[in-house]
């Protein structure tokens, strides 16, 4: 407070009691001790109004202590009871936050993770997956900017995610409590299996397998794979101390066609702890054709490479290059790629009149829009000379078929000639074009089908550089090659278009996330967001139904089927409205990856440990890890000194006293005839 508002306050007292004194003793003859009580209350009414005129500030000063976090982590998935350490889990955590010394010295943080990470201090250890980089994605963001010690009560065996040893804050310490059983048993492993989704009638597709043994014994085991009672491939394989790993590469014939079933199993004649590892189930779909794409360039181009690895990424896809006068390669193309069309493509397009084979016509600097504009009708083309970059816009409203949106905005301008395009007739566009974030109201990436016919417009040149930004923003290819994929795709077929189309996979591991994606469209083939969608599952076997509603995205309707078990199933997806229905079935192949697991990863844990400068310690060292992080001086409780301001004015109370005084003078006067 400062020292006008004193004189201020000094200054109103003498005012309240100077006017007091001069209403009820000013040539006053009675002096009672009402008189005294009344000038008493108006010295108290007059003194609180001139009290508000004034608003001095009052300063509260308060001590708030702030602990530092200390967060424990524990492993909730279903890798712990297998490993049968799911009591001294709990026992480890109830140890660690009913210790009075830690409590005193931190504010605990309690989670659990599985193949998600939420704060939690009830365990059910049924998770499906272990997930050892959301921890650490997600207390750096819980605790960001402070400097916090991290208890994780784990077996160390994550089944997803990234490398979890590199992913957390090196300035944080990381305690990892490993509990399951350190002993070394004898164990033999299908470390990994590699095989692709598609193999090709009468052709033989590759399995590459990973062996893991664990064992101080030489041993002979036996690796089968086999379909129902019939063993279609066998290796003998020997294991020692100096030899833990095999490696087996195998062709497998590919002679029947649909959905093969085959059964991977590994074994020796000595028995194991867990012999659940030893067997692993894997599926393959044998197709029967395979679709050929040709891309036709007069130029070579680095576009035109990166279009290839896209399309070759799906197995179903075979690319041929072939230059503008080799019409002879042509024939059973599923799809015509045309890179900058030119007068020199005008026998490929006078022959695909006839063919009927449907397009994919790539633009830029060196296409030739007039000769464009004679053979097509869908766009018309007005340009000039002039290079330009062409950004890129999403258009969400897109539904020829279900795309989402790969983060095109991040994607570097296509470059084209400068100049107008518009559409003509039924032409759909999933991007629109801008100039230095000016929409320009033109088509980028467009789609054209008349008469059964279909026909794609990628109007500018390098879109190489898509794929290496899709790359870098994804640490992947995926994203943007499953958007190239879905193109061809929407090219490769001509059939009618369906009003309910949904998309599925034929088989799926246990434990992965199993969504079924449908759309609906009107009898303008129009996105219907008011359609109502269902789907019914039931098992081949037990005959158990289940049904679901599909919630609406952006583009389509997804139906998540979490929970079901290993076995066959069908499915109807239908829409209420119109009682459309689509029917097919899948296959959950059973295999539980948390089950994988005889021992915990001692050394991954410890290598996190040296990483963050902390230290490891098994389950039977909790006192010891106790100790050491009430001993450690580096953590320790912030006093801070909060000082609270607040204006006399803000004082509620003080207003209703004044009323109150003010209402007792009042009726005082009033009874005693003073008034």
């Amino acid at each position: 407070m400062t020292t006008n508002t004193i004189l201020l306050i000094l200054l109103s007292l003498v005012m309240a009691g100077g006017l007091s004194y001069f209403q009820y003793f000013f040539k006053a003859k009675n002096k009672s001790n009402v008189i005294w009580f009344l000038a008493f209350l108006r010295f108290l009414a007059i003194f609180g109004l001139l009290l508000l005129l004034i608003n001095p500030i009052m300063t509260k000063n308060s001590l708030e202590i702030t602990k530092t976090p200390l967060a424990i982590a524990v492993d909730n998935s279903s890798s712990i009871v297998a490993l049968k350490s799911d009591e001294k889990t709990a026992e480890l955590y109830k140890a660690l936050i009913s210790n009075p010394a830690l409590k005193e010295k931190f504010e605990i943080q309690s989670y659990q993770f599985d193949a998600d990470f939420k704060p939690s201090d009830k365990f059910d250890f049924k998770g499906k997956q272990t997930n050892l980089d959301e921890v650490a994605k997600n207390l750096k963001s819980i605790n960001k900017n402070l400097i916090f010690p991290t208890v994780i009560i784990t077996d160390g065996n994550q089944t997803t995610g990234n490398d979890y040893v590199y992913r957390f804050d090196p300035v944080n310490k990381v305690y990892p409590l490993v509990v399951g059983d350190t002993t070394t048993f004898l164990d033999l492993k299908i470390n990994q299996l590699n095989v692709n989704k598609y193999a090709f009638h009468k052709n033989k597709f590759p399995v590459e397998v990973f062996l893991q043994y664990a064992g101080d014994k030489t041993i002979n085991a036996d690796f089968t794979i086999s379909q129902g009672n019939s063993v279609v491939a066998k290796e003998k394989v020997s294991f020692s101390p100096s030899k833990k790993t095999a490696t087996l590469n195998l062709l497998l014939p590919a002679d029947k066609v649909g959905l093969q079933i085959f059964k991977a199993t590994v074994s020796a004649n000595t028995k194991e702890k867990n012999s659940y590892n030893n067997v692993k189930n894997f599926a393959v779909e044998i197709i029967d054709q395979k679709s050929t794409i040709a891309i036709v360039s007069a130029i070579n181009h680095p576009d035109i490479a990166a279009l290839k690895r896209s399309i070759e990424v799906n197995a179903q896809r075979k690319v041929i290059l072939v230059k503008p006068n080799d019409i002879n390669q042509l024939q059973d193309v599923s799809v015509l790629v045309l890179y900058q069309p030119t007068t020199a493509f005008k026998a490929i397009f006078d022959n695909n009149k006839l063919a009927g084979t449907n397009t994919f016509i790539i633009t830029g600097n060196n296409t030739d829009f007039n000769f464009l504009n004679q053979q097509q009708n869908n766009l018309v083309f007005k340009m000039s000379n002039q290079r330009e970059d062409y950004l890129n816009e999403f258009q969400s409203q897109f539904n020829l078929f279900a795309i989402d949106n790969i983060g095109f905005e991040n994607f570097p301008p296509l470059q084209n000639p400068f100049g107008t395009i518009t559409t003509n007739g039924n032409v759909s566009v999933l991007l629109s074009s801008k100039i230095r974030n000016v929409s320009t109201n033109a088509p980028l990436l467009a789609f054209a089908e008349n008469q059964g016919k279909r026909t794609a417009f990628l109007l500018g040149e390098n879109s190489w550089k898509w794929r290496m930004q899709s790359h870098i923003d994804n640490q992947s290819f995926d994203k943007y090659d499953v958007f190239v994929d879905k193109i061809i795709q929407f090219l490769a077929t001509s059939t009618s278009r369906k009003s309910l189309v949904v998309t599925h996979e034929s088989f799926y591991n246990s434990g992965e996330a199993i969504v079924i994606n449908a759309q609906y469209f009107n009898k303008n083939y129009e996105f219907d967001e008011k359609a109502r969608l269902t789907i019914t599952v039931t098992n081949a076997e037990t005959k158990q139904v289940k049904n679901y509603d599909l919630l609406k995205g952006n583009t389509s309707f997804s139906a998540n089927l979490a929970g079901l078990q290993a076995g066959k199933y069908n499915f109807t997806v239908k829409e209420l409205n119109s009682n459309t229905v689509y029917s097919s079935h899948f296959e959950i192949l059973d295999f539980d990856i948390e089950k994988q697991f005889v021992n915990p990863d001692v050394v991954k844990l410890k290598q996190l440990a040296l990483q963050t400068n902390g230290t490891a310690f098994f389950q039977n060292q909790v006192d010891d890890l106790i100790k050491t992080l009430i001993e450690n001086k580096e953590y320790k409780s912030i006093e801070k000194n909060i000082s609270t301001k607040t204006p006399l004015i803000d004082w509620v109370w003080l207003l209703i006293l004044i009323a109150a005084l003010l209402t007792t003078e009042w009726f005082i006067r009033k009874y005693n005839g003073l008034l």
